[in-house]
């Protein structure tokens, strides 16, 4: 069993029982599809139980199928085949279920998704032995209450970030933010990333957001665009709540997005109240896992420049 903790990174050499093992994949990409045959034909040969997630598309394969939202629950580990965005997609289905996930990378950038394709195999051997490295990130959960004091009753997840921006990308949005119900200021800016550590490196870097080590347990709050300059990120405790609240004066609708792929409207008035989700993001690295290296080779810090040695 893997030991739960926050923050939490331990290569363990006690050998794990992964007996049913999840896939979930990258849908529509024929990359994608040589490398799930490769990965299928080797969990069986191991002679492990493999579910495939019922919403891919691909035909052909002969494995038991599961739809997407029991798949955490009776697997014990889930392999994800794609890029970034696919293991966004598919850690906010398991996270509930506490079920690690393992990132094949075939996309482009792959700051979470850290196995290569050659390498998949390899991993596999070392991970089915108990060698690899478990790590949990937290997670963030959004609720909407309405200008009308309704609160609607979903509850939106993220791993990455949630962004509440003006839906006509040519206008500022005027918005507040508050912190467990105090006022830090009025914005206008295109809009504001509430980013959790994992997502530190994704659009709010792009804003200018800092990096944020994701042992830690805090939140950057990154105007977009701001309409004064001196309006700049702010780091705060994931334990608070934060909360953004379009101005009164909105004409049209703005929008909110989880992790850029879940979106809803909001109106004149709308609130986002933003806190640390009660599950965090469970990820299995293969030995040897190194953040600072995804960051200096993703980011390119210190290129042309000698590694100093160890």
């Amino acid at each position: 069993m893997l030991v739960r903790s926050f923050p939490a990174r331990f290569l363990t050499r006690m050998a794990q029982q992964f007996a049913t093992i999840g896939i979930f994949a990258k849908k529509h990409d024929d990359g994608v599809r040589r490398t799930l045959a490769t990965l299928i034909d080797d969990l069986q040969r191991r002679a492990l139980d493999v579910l495939l997630d019922a919403g891919h598309v691909e035909t052909g394969f002969d494995v038991a199928t599961c739809p997407r939202e029991q798949l955490g629950a009776r697997c014990d580990l889930v392999v994800v085949v794609g890029g970034d965005g696919t293991l966004l997609d598919a850690g906010r289905t398991v996270a509930a279920a506490e079920t690690p996930l393992l990132g094949v990378n075939l996309g482009r950038l792959g700051f979470m998704v850290d196995v290569l394709p050659a390498d998949m195999i390899a991993t596999l051997d070392d991970i089915l032995a108990g060698r690899y490295i478990a790590e949990s990130r937290l997670m963030i959960a959004a609720r909407i209450e309405r200008a009308d004091g309704h609160v609607e009753s979903a509850i939106y997840p993220a791993i990455n970030e949630c962004v509440i921006r003006n839906q006509d990308f040519a206008r500022v949005l005027d918005f507040d933010t508050y912190m467990n119900g105090d006022f830090i200021s009025h914005h206008r800016a295109d809009g504001m990333v509430v980013a959790t550590p994992t997502g530190s490196t994704a659009y709010a870097l792009s804003g200018g957001g800092p990096v944020l080590h994701p042992g830690l347990n805090a939140l950057a709050l990154v105007p977009i665009c701001p309409h004064t300059l001196s309006d700049r990120p702010l780091i705060v405790d994931a334990d608070h709540t934060v909360e953004i609240r379009v101005a009164d004066t909105l004409a049209g609708a703005a929008l909110f997005t989880s992790d850029g792929q879940v979106s809803q409207p909001l109106h004149a008035g709308d609130r986002v109240l933003i806190e640390r989700g009660a599950h965090d993001l469970r990820l299995i690295h293969p030995p040897g896992y190194d953040y600072f290296n995804i960051l200096r080779n993703k980011l390119q810090w210190g290129r042309g420049q000698q590694t100093p040695a160890v």
